[in-house]
């Protein structure tokens, strides 16, 4: 499926999209706790405030939208102190989308941005070890796994492992 997308900074008026794309279980599944399951419109909106505010300075945030309306995020936190020069990704897209091939070209423009406008380094992702369709399109975007981090995560009353990917510039 050749789909068409843009990637675009956050605003408000896909908080709608947001709350209906990322209240899915299997997306909430994979992400860190702070991501809202159930996620409401209030909750997208908080999310959406955030990425605005903190854009440019703490983290990189975009929309990947299609036909005008928002189906997924990459988001790029920058680290602080002594982990400055790295940064982590982090990315969901509607299961509509999956398997279109549009997170692994939205993570490539992304990372290529973040090299270039911030004072980065390295670029981590820390997906769940069974999550192989995240781990597939880091590696697909030259990520390394550097290894497995055993019974690392806790999610939904489950121990989970996860890996630890990074792509160095």
């Amino acid at each position: 499926m050749d789909v068409n997308f843009e990637l675009k900074p956050w605003i408000l008026d896909y908080a709608e999209d947001f709350a209906e794309n990322a209240n899915n279980a299997d997306i909430s599944e994979y992400m860190r706790d702070a991501f809202p399951h159930p996620c409401t419109k209030d909750d997208a909106e908080k999310l959406i405030k955030m990425f605005m505010k903190k854009d440019g300075k703490e983290l990189y945030a975009r929309a990947i939208v299609v036909n005008n309306h928002a189906v997924g995020n990459v988001g790029i936190f920058l680290k602080e102190d002594i982990y400055r020069k790295s940064a982590e990704i982090a990315y969901w897209i509607s299961e509509k989308y999956r398997g279109s091939g549009i997170v692994t070209k939205a993570i490539n423009e992304s990372i290529q941005y973040v090299f270039e406008h911030f004072d980065v380094i390295r670029i981590f992702a820390e997906p769940f070890a069974d999550n192989s369709a995240s781990r597939r399109v880091l590696e697909k975007n030259g990520f390394q796994l550097e290894g497995i981090m055993r019974k690392s995560v806790y999610k939904r009353g489950v121990v989970h492992d996860s890996c630890m990917y990074a792509l160095v510039r």
